[in-house]
């Protein structure tokens, strides 16, 4: 059964503010004008609302008193917390991917891990990583585990842009290919494991850039 229109609209809306918040077009504290969305969609309120609640729901936009709706701050400590919940949650998924993981998916996997090591920038990087996690992870067949992971991963992600926006540098991800090396030799317990410590790794970097927000300093694997 296809979605009703105003259910797309919103859907489409959701994802444009989502990537908006994310990719730091739109800065912790700035508000959501309810008006000024629903005329650059062309659209009215109501799924401009809707949309406000799944941002809501993904921890990116929250409803405050007498202010508005508003792109929600973050700090280290929330940082920690990301990282911990995907360390514990996409294991778990992981574990239960694995017996599910064919040969083309770890082809695939590994082509788009090449494709991460030749982004030119923070966006097309995140991109690649985050199309790997989801390729290796989506054959545990549990949607729920996944939304919730998927929405870990987009707080990762903004993260990840918030540190590496200004002065992004070319990485080779050999986690990625360790994982996928011992899927291959049927080493689940060994690729859970690598999964864990990868997406729960927290660091701190030295930034270029004078000024810069220390909250930014802090890097999650992703």
């Amino acid at each position: 059964m296809s979605k009703a229109p105003e259910e797309t609209i919103a859907a489409r809306i959701a994802r444009t503010l989502a990537d908006r918040i994310i990719s730091g077009v739109l800065a912790p504290g700035v508000r959501l004008r309810q008006d000024h969305i629903a005329t650059e969609f062309g659209t009215s309120h109501v799924p401009v609302r809707e949309a406000f609640r799944d941002l809501e729901a993904q921890g990116l936009a929250e409803n405050l008193p007498r202010r508005g709706v508003r792109v929600t701050d973050f700090d280290v400590a929330e940082l920690r917390e990301v990282a911990e919940m995907r360390a514990s949650l996409e294991s778990l998924a992981l574990r239960h991917a694995a017996p599910n993981i064919t040969r083309t998916i770890l082809h695939e996997a590994e082509q788009v891990t090449l494709r991460g090591d030749s982004a030119s920038n923070v966006r097309e990087w995140e991109e690649a990583n985050r199309e790997f996690h989801r390729m290796i992870l989506a054959p545990c067949h549990m949607p729920r585990l996944l939304r919730t992971i998927d929405d870990l991963q987009a707080a990762s992600a903004r993260f990840l842009f918030a540190a590496w926006r200004q002065d992004w540098e070319a990485r080779t991800d050999h986690d990625h290919r360790a994982i996928l090396d011992a899927l291959r030799r049927g080493q689940t317990d060994r690729a859970c494991a690598i999964l864990a410590r990868h997406v729960g790794w927290i660091g701190k970097r030295s930034p270029t850039r004078k000024n810069t927000d220390e909250r930014a300093t802090y890097v999650i694997s992703a």
